[in-house]
C-alpha cells in the first residue's frame, strides 16, 4: 500500500518490472510518473477517456501547468509508443463492435508533438498506413463494406464525417 497513485507507480518501476498497467490517468502526477517510467525503458499501458490519438496527446500536455508544458511534449515524444483509441459501435447482428485508430509513433509524430502541431498527426495517421496506422475512418469504413455496421452509424461515429463519406 502506497500514499497515492503516483507514488506507487514510482515504487512499481523500481521494481525491475517490465510492464505497467496504469488504470486511467488522472492527474499531472501520475502522468508525469508514467512518462518517467516510460523514458526509462519500461512499457505503460493506461486509459484515456479520448476519441483519438491526437485529442489523447493534447489531453496529456494540457493536465500539465503551462510552464511544464513544453518539458511534457519532449519527453511524450521520446517515450511514446502508439496511441490505440476504439469506440465501440452498434453491430447490425447485435452487440458492439469496435472502430479503432492507430498510433504508431515515427520522427513525424514526434516533431509534430514537439512543435504543437498535434492538430496535425490525423494526416499522419491517415497516410501512415505502411508503418502500421489505421484512422478511425477507416476502420468505420471497413466495417461498413464487412455488412458489421451501417453507414448511417459509421457517421455518426465519425469525428470527420467530410472524410469518411471519401472512404465509402
Amino acid at each position: 500500500d502506497t500514499k497515492d497513485f503516483a507514488t506507487a507507480l514510482l515504487s512499481a518501476f523500481r521494481q525491475d518490472v517490465d510492464v505497467l498497467m496504469v488504470g486511467e490517468m488522472r492527474g499531472p502526477e501520475t502522468m508525469a510518473a508514467a512518462v518517467t517510467a516510460a523514458e526509462t525503458g519500461h512499457l505503460v499501458l493506461s486509459t484515456l477517456h479520448t476519441n483519438n490519438a491526437a485529442q489523447t496527446i493534447d489531453r496529456i500536455i494540457d493536465t500539465f501547468p503551462a510552464n511544464q508544458q513544453d518539458q511534457i511534449r519532449v519527453q511524450l515524444a521520446a517515450s511514446l509508443a502508439g496511441i490505440f483509441s476504439q469506440r465501440l459501435i452498434p453491430r447490425i447482428s447485435g452487440g458492439l463492435i469496435p472502430a479503432y485508430e492507430l498510433l504508431i509513433n515515427s520522427r513525424a509524430v514526434a516533431n509534430l508533438i514537439r512543435e504543437r502541431r498535434t492538430h496535425e498527426i490525423n494526416t499522419v495517421i491517415e497516410t501512415g498506413s505502411t508503418e502500421g496506422m489505421i484512422d478511425m475512418n477507416r476502420s468505420l469504413a471497413e466495417l461498413v463494406a464487412r455488412g458489421e455496421i451501417t453507414v448511417e452509424s459509421a457517421y455518426q461515429y465519425s469525428l470527420n464525417p467530410n472524410i469518411l463519406q471519401k472512404l465509402l
